[in-house]
Parts: structure tokens; C-alpha cells; sequence
């Protein structure tokens, strides 16, 4: 059975864990190597961001990590944009606006804390990124206020996008890709390895089926939702806002 959600972990233990593991979040390829097709769902995102929304001129980044979907977005944009940082590790944040600002002459700005909480201006973005975050969020009313929120800071026209781990919503189909998902981290780096990112999961995250999340997209204003992939748990999914 899975942990129940007053006993994941807080916001302030999920930042102690990543304050730790800068290093391995700061590999462009291989940052989310516990993440199956991680490069190919970012280049995904980055290049449905660009496709639908041509003019970018601000980004925001939610729990950027060490800022690889910024700098990949960057590389595919091939133009300068100004990048709002997001990320509760200050550790993460200061290798990620060292990195971003390394291919980018615009301006770039970190903020430590949670979407959740964060005060941000209404309308100012053309793109938001969240890649393996938001299985952070916890209850229903969590998730409506958050994708509510992330649609309130868009510009018109401008566009969402997401990589993260999935559940399903038939428990025959989950306990299916759950195997499959534990053959892959075993393959990897052997059992072990797949034990102890399958304990962390428990312990943090509590991720919703993507088709559950296209829906609550559209609940709150998205009219263009879009799944561009999925594989075992997880997809690369994201939305227009006209």
C-alpha cells in the first residue's frame, strides 16, 4: 500500500535530499538517470515549448534543479530569454543560475521556496517548465490550486510543460508498469539501486495518472493539451494557453 500522504516527506526534508545531489543534477544527458527517457522527454518539452509559443521572452523553471531544461531550452530557442529560477535547494539554485547564465546574456533570477507559496506576477511567463516535481504535490485541492496557479502566471499564449513519474488508473495496469519501471532501475544499477529509489518514492512523492492530469490542464482554463510521450511511469505531457 502506498505511504499516506500526511506521512510523505515535508518540503524542508525533500530539500535536505536534494541539496546533496547537486552534482548528479548538473549532467545535461544523464541528470535523471532514474528517470526512464529523461534527454528524450526534454527534448520533447523544449521543443513543444518552442513550437508553440515562438516569441520567448520569459521563462519560469519550477524546481529547476541544476537548470539543464532551461539551458536545453535555451540551446533549442537559439536566443536569449530571461529565466526565472525555482527550487527549494538553495545548493541547486546557485549551480543552476551559474550554469544558465553561462549560455544565456539575459537576465536570470533564483528564487528559493515552492510554487505553492512563492508570490509570482500573474501573466508574466511565455514558458513554464516542471520536470519530476510536481509528483510532490499532495491532495486534490494541491493539485487544482497549483495547475490553476501555473495557468494564471502564463501570458496569453503561452504554454506549460511537464516530465514526471505517473501512476495509472486501473491497479492492474500500475502493478504492470511498476514492474517494468523496477526491471529498468534494476538493469541500470543492479537491485539494490532499484530498492532505494523505489523507498524514496514512497517517502516523497505522490504522483497522479497523466490522463487524470490532461484533464485537471483543461479544468482550469487549458483549451490545447498535449501528451507527446510516455513510457512505463512516466511522460512528457503539456498545454497552450490561448
Amino acid at each position: 500500500m502506498p505511504r499516506p500522504l500526511h506521512e510523505k516527506s515535508t518540503t524542508d526534508q525533500i530539500r535536505e535530499r536534494f541539496d546533496q545531489d547537486v552534482e548528479r543534477f548538473s549532467q545535461l544527458e544523464t541528470g535523471q538517470a532514474a528517470t526512464i527517457d529523461a534527454p528524450l522527454a526534454m527534448e520533447l518539452i523544449t521543443r513543444a515549448a518552442v513550437a508553440s509559443t515562438p516569441i520567448i521572452r520569459r521563462v519560469l523553471d519550477i524546481g529547476c534543479g541544476a537548470g539543464n531544461n532551461t539551458i536545453r531550452l535555451r540551446q533549442v530557442y537559439g536566443a536569449d530569454f530571461d529565466a526565472d529560477l525555482l527550487d527549494l535547494s538553495p545548493a541547486m539554485l546557485e549551480r543552476a543560475r551559474e550554469r544558465v547564465s553561462e549560455v544565456s546574456q539575459r537576465t536570470v533570477k533564483t528564487c528559493e521556496g515552492d510554487i505553492r507559496e512563492v508570490p509570482l506576477t500573474a501573466g508574466s511567463y511565455d514558458v513554464i517548465l516542471a520536470a519530476a516535481v510536481l509528483h510532490h504535490l499532495r491532495d486534490e485541492a494541491d493539485w487544482q490550486r497549483t495547475f490553476q496557479k501555473i495557468y494564471d502566471l502564463l501570458a496569453p499564449g503561452g504554454s506549460f510543460w511537464i516530465t514526471d513519474l505517473v501512476t495509472h488508473e486501473t491497479p492492474a495496469v500500475q502493478a504492470l508498469m511498476w514492474d517494468r519501471y523496477g526491471e529498468y532501475l534494476t538493469s541500470f544499477n543492479g537491485p539494490e539501486y532499484r530498492d532505494k529509489v523505489f523507498a524514496y518514492i514512497d517517502q516523497e512523492d505522490s504522483p497522479r495518472p497523466v490522463t487524470w492530469q490532461l484533464n485537471l490542464l483543461r479544468s482550469v482554463g487549458f483549451s490545447q493539451v498535449e501528451l507527446l510521450h510516455k513510457n512505463s511511469c512516466f511522460a512528457a505531457f503539456g498545454a497552450v494557453k490561448t
